[in-house]
């Protein structure tokens, strides 16, 4: 009994551990993508986002103002202001004339650029060069030094991504996609699953054969050869190619397998004395659909429901291959990749794009997920 005990406890501990690292493994990611995208861009280039809460140190450039901006004192001539001019307050520890040695003096200390020239360099950014003889040239001293600053988080990331980078447009091509895409094969799936489950038909057995063959059918195969006969009847019909509605009928295709498939192991399992009893009364097919298996059959049609929402979410090639890649038809994949191209250094804007693109599907899941698991495992403890 108390070996039975012990191993009991180890399964439990075991399973609690894995649960754990699995949470781990997808927040982690998730909490650094948010950081990053609220972090300052000068920030978050010299430092991970697990540094986001401490000061940053970094060495940067400047360039002090041109002859223009001198004045004469005391028989020389001064240029004096504050390197940082309107932007943000730094702490500086060191600094230099020259590239090979960026923090040769201390901040404070006055450094001799020869000729009499001497630059002061203060903690807080303001200078102080003086010369003999006038400053000429509108081009000015140029002025390395390393500082360190606050943390400092920013929503201007995402106004320039919303705004600026298109990300915008491309949300709303996405919700256009989306919605449709994920309501539609929910619509026919329903009624073909309870017509399998408890409708008698001759073929009945085949259909659900093709069906389930048909899941193991691989996207890449059927893509083209859908998309020429979807070309050959729009151009039979008069209309034109890389439209929304070419993208929801394929989504629709490519979707129903699974659907009907996991629709009806729910469906076959719901008592049969229920649907007996709604017969016995009176009721039609249709009648016993919409208002009885209708509303016990929720869960499995939540749970399809974000299958299908996040794979259609997070689709590219379906997408590029019925849709195009016009600005005003663009999801939101799709330029998250141009983005990669065109901004691949930029962090701030990946990070702030990335996070806009996973922020809806979280959304969804976090919404339906207590049907979750209940959607996925009600058909298969019961026969059909």
């Amino acid at each position: 009994m108390a070996n039975a005990r012990g191993k009991s406890f180890i399964g439990r501990f075991g399973v609690h551990i894995a649960v754990l690292v699995f949470v781990a493994v997808w927040t982690i990611p998730t909490l650094g993508i948010l950081i990053s995208s609220l972090r300052d861009k000068d920030q978050l280039i010299v430092s991970g986002w697990w540094t986001a809460l401490s000061t940053s140190s970094q060495t940067e450039a400047g360039r002090l103002p041109g002859a223009s901006a001198q004045v004469e004192k005391g028989g020389k001539f001064v240029i004096e202001g504050n390197i940082f001019g309107d932007g943000p307050a730094r702490n500086i520890s060191a600094f230099g004339t020259k590239a090979a040695a960026p923090t040769q003096h201390q901040a404070g200390e006055v450094a001799d650029l020869g000729e009499g020239v001497s630059l002061l360099l203060n903690a807080d950014g303001s200078f102080v060069m003086q010369s003999p003889k006038a400053f000429e040239g509108d081009r000015g001293q140029r002025v390395y030094y390393a500082s360190s600053a606050p943390p400092r988080f920013t929503t201007d990331n995402y106004r320039t991504v919303l705004f600026s980078e298109g990300i915008g447009r491309s949300f709303i091509n996405s919700l256009t996609v989306t919605i449709p895409a994920t309501i539609i094969p929910i619509l026919i799936a329903a009624y073909a699953a309870y017509a399998l489950a408890w409708m008698r038909f001759p073929g009945r057995a085949l259909l659900i054969a093709v069906i389930i063959g048909l899941l193991v059918v691989p996207l890449q195969m059927s893509l083209i050869p859908l998309l020429k006969l979807y070309n050959g009847v729009g151009l039979f019909f008069g209309v034109p190619a890389k439209t929304y509605l070419g993208i929801w009928l394929a989504h629709t295709g490519f979707g129903l397998p699974f659907a009907i498939y996991l629709l009806r192991s729910y469906i076959a399992g719901l008592p049969r004395e229920i649907m007996e009893s709604a017969r016995i009364d009176g009721a039609s097919d249709f009648e016993i659909f919409v208002k009885i298996v209708l509303p016990l059959s929720f869960p499995v049609l939540a749970s399809f429901a974000i299958f299908q929402f996040l794979w259609v979410w997070n689709d590219l090639l379906v997408a590029m291959v019925f849709l195009g890649s016009g600005s005003d038809q663009l999801v939101l994949t799709g330029k998250l990749n141009a983005l990669l191209g065109s901004r691949g250094g930029d962090w701030e804007i990946l990070t702030t794009s990335a996070f806009v693109t996973i922020i809806v599907p979280l959304i969804v899941f976090f919404s339906l997920q207590r049907y979750f698991v209940r959607g996925l495992l009600a058909g298969s403890v019961k026969g059909g």
